[in-house]
């Protein structure tokens, strides 16, 4: 993706976060500048990958496959081994109508996908066979808001704005906004995106980025270049 792309992506993304009256964490509006000039303080921010990750999947292809991102805070995976801490995160979102985020899967994190204002939430479901791969014949049953409702393989599950679901460990799920650009929210356990994401098919996770301007913000998978 080029960089001026990303910046574009960026500031519409923060106005339709605002229009949700959805106020971001201060560290939202720090600038690459600020960033590096406050390194000292913002161990926190970086090592635990805080911040902003607009990515289109290597795909090349954002409107149609990508997925705009924000991680308000994050948990230390080593607390997870311990069984205490900080075992949560929580991310806002943006899926654009009809564009796609591609099947996956997660080995340890167990999330909760919210509808948080906009159009439908839709989420195509399958359950995973013993190997780890999509099972394509098995039903799937996910609570609803505390509700169990059973999905054969492959079902789309549709989320009005305020409705949510809970994906555990090995649910295989893609989704898109419908009718109108959705605001997801989602809260779960750690949040590791670069090791546990399992993907259908061989695609990246984070971006190549083409810097043909300077950065409006720093993405979370800019921190090692941009902050080492």
């Amino acid at each position: 993706m080029k960089r001026s792309r990303v910046n574009e992506i960026l500031r519409s993304g923060e106005e339709f976060i605002g229009s949700f009256g959805y106020v971001l964490p201060p560290f939202a509006n720090l600038t690459p500048a600020d960033m590096k000039a406050r390194r000292g303080e913002i161990d926190a921010i970086v090592l635990r990958r805080l911040g902003w990750d607009i990515t289109d999947y290597g795909v090349g292809d954002f409107d149609n496959r990508g997925l705009f991102l924000f991680t308000a805070r994050n948990g230390d995976a080593n607390d997870l081994q311990q069984g205490r801490g900080m075992l949560y995160a929580e991310k806002i979102m943006i899926s654009r109508k009809d564009q796609i985020s591609p099947m996956h899967r997660h080995v340890i994190k167990a999330e909760d996908i919210i509808n948080r204002g906009g159009g439908t939430l839709c989420i195509k479901l399958y359950a995973s066979a013993p190997d780890g791969a999509i099972d394509d014949s098995a039903g799937i049953a996910v609570p609803t808001d505390g509700v169990i409702r059973e999905f054969e393989a492959g079902e789309v599950l549709s989320l009005s704005p305020g409705e949510s679901v809970t994906l555990m460990p090995g649910v295989w799920h893609e989704f898109w906004g419908e009718g109108s650009d959705v605001l997801i929210g989602e809260v779960s356990t750690v949040n590791d995106d670069l090791t546990d994401n399992i993907f259908a098919e061989p695609i990246d996770r984070f971006s190549e980025i083409e810097e043909d301007e300077e950065p409006y913000r720093l993405l979370v998978s800019d921190y090692d270049k941009w902050l080492s």
